[in-house]
């Protein structure tokens, strides 16, 4: 019977303890949150502490964890610390993430990436302690600010050396916050500054995708730098591996075709932009791009086909009727300077006002041409020998106009 009576009266004591244990935390917690809410951050302290050591859990969805990293980077920024007093704070803030990450695991990329950079400005930490805790909170949060990529990118720049890779995984890293935003210069300013040139920069995302090399991304980037440093020849191994791969992917093809031109392999560039047409017909650059191939290949008419197709897309775009102009005087060129090739020109001259009544980029160029081309064209007297009067149509004829079909008249 003694015994049961001091087994019960151990169980009220306790659970009295335990509800004034409960009791105190919670006031703890009510303390800290009302100083932190009237930025009394010094009174708050000593509060916050006594919840996070004891049992913060019940106080998370109070957000007590960023209360408490508002109020321990005050009381290192905002005040007049000594820096004795820093260096301890500095330790604390560290020893607080831990915490954190302990009880919001959910947070642990957020809380590590700014534990590293407490490590990195605060405590001077080596960066071979500060890069691997910056690589962990990117593998737990990949969504973290561009900040934290780019301190973690500093460092890589800044340690890189033959051994460690680094120079590798800065260009991974910004060339990713590259693609995710495009419209920053500064991570194309960091691209450059790993390597010491575009040449060396070439062989770094060679390297990395060789390492890698049924990677489409370090195809890409491997193949987009070449084209940046204009070494096409590179170029084409990852563009056709990116389009063998990816066959659906226009872009790819694109700048394969736009390559196999720039390198004068004429058959391969004509398949390359007919795939593009096929994935995207109503790009009306890509009918422009094969039209100007066939110029260069003198094949007239087929180019003329091109062009009207790209007019039929965006009747106000005035770039197919200005190459359209310039196939006109190529033909008249290329044969015997006769009336007929004055005809020629005339209507090159025609089309190039079409051009320049557009208003588009080239209506200057269109309307230079128009000039220049003032003294090729029939004069009157060509027309009055041949009893031609104003408004007269001309069929072009001949055998070395047979593919144009079209007419003048006589102003």
């Amino acid at each position: 019977m003694k015994h049961l009576k001091y087994l019960l009266m151990m169980t009220y004591l306790l659970g009295v303890s335990s509800l004034y244990a409960q009791n105190q935390l919670m006031a703890n917690f009510s303390l800290f949150y009302e100083y932190h809410k009237n930025k009394d951050y010094v009174s708050a302290a000593p509060y916050g502490w006594k919840v996070i050591n004891e049992d913060p859990s019940q106080f998370i969805k109070y957000k007590i964890f960023p209360k408490m990293e508002e109020t321990l980077w005050y009381l290192h920024d905002s005040t007049n610390a000594t820096d004795d007093e820093k260096k301890a704070l500095t330790d604390t803030i560290l020893y607080f993430y831990d915490k954190a990450i302990q009880y919001e695991p959910d947070l642990a990329g957020y809380y590590l990436a700014r534990k590293a950079y407490v490590m990195e400005v605060w405590a001077d930490e080596s960066a071979e302690k500060i890069i691997p805790v910056y690589e962990e909170a990117l593998a737990k949060d990949p969504e973290l600010p561009a900040f934290y990529k780019d301190r973690l990118g500093i460092l890589y720049i800044k340690s890189a050396n033959e051994e460690n890779g680094y120079k590798l995984k800065a260009l991974d890293l910004y060339s990713k916050l590259s693609e995710a935003e495009p419209d920053n210069p500064l991570w194309i300013q960091k691209l450059e500054s790993i390597a010491e040139n575009i040449e060396e920069l070439v062989e770094i995302t060679k390297k990395s995708w060789d390492l890698d090399k049924e990677n489409l991304e370090k195809a890409w980037k491997y193949a987009s730098t070449c084209l940046r440093a204009q070494d096409y020849e590179k170029a084409v191994e990852p563009l056709e591996f990116l389009t063998q791969k990816a066959p659906d992917v226009i872009n790819y093809w694109k700048q394969l075709a736009s390559a196999y031109d720039k390198l004068d392999k004429t058959d391969k560039a004509i398949n390359a932009y007919k795939k593009v047409i096929e994935l995207q017909p109503d790009g009306k650059e890509n009918y422009v791009n094969l039209a100007l191939i066939y110029k260069r290949l003198d094949q007239l008419s087929v180019a003329r086909t091109y062009l009207q197709k790209a007019m039929k897309i965006d009747p106000q775009w005035d770039y197919p009727y200005l190459i359209e102009a310039q196939l006109y005087e190529q033909a008249a060129r290329s044969c015997d300077y006769d009336f007929m090739a004055k005809c020629v020109y005339q209507l090159a001259v025609d089309t190039y006002r079409k051009a320049a009544s557009l208003g588009g980029q080239y209506a200057t160029v269109a309307a230079d041409r128009v000039k220049a081309l003032q003294n090729s064209v029939p004069t009157k007297e060509d027309y009055f020998f041949r009893k031609l009067k104003s408004g007269d149509t001309i069929k072009i004829e001949g055998a070395c106009y047979s593919w144009i079909d079209r007419s003048i008249q006589v102003p």
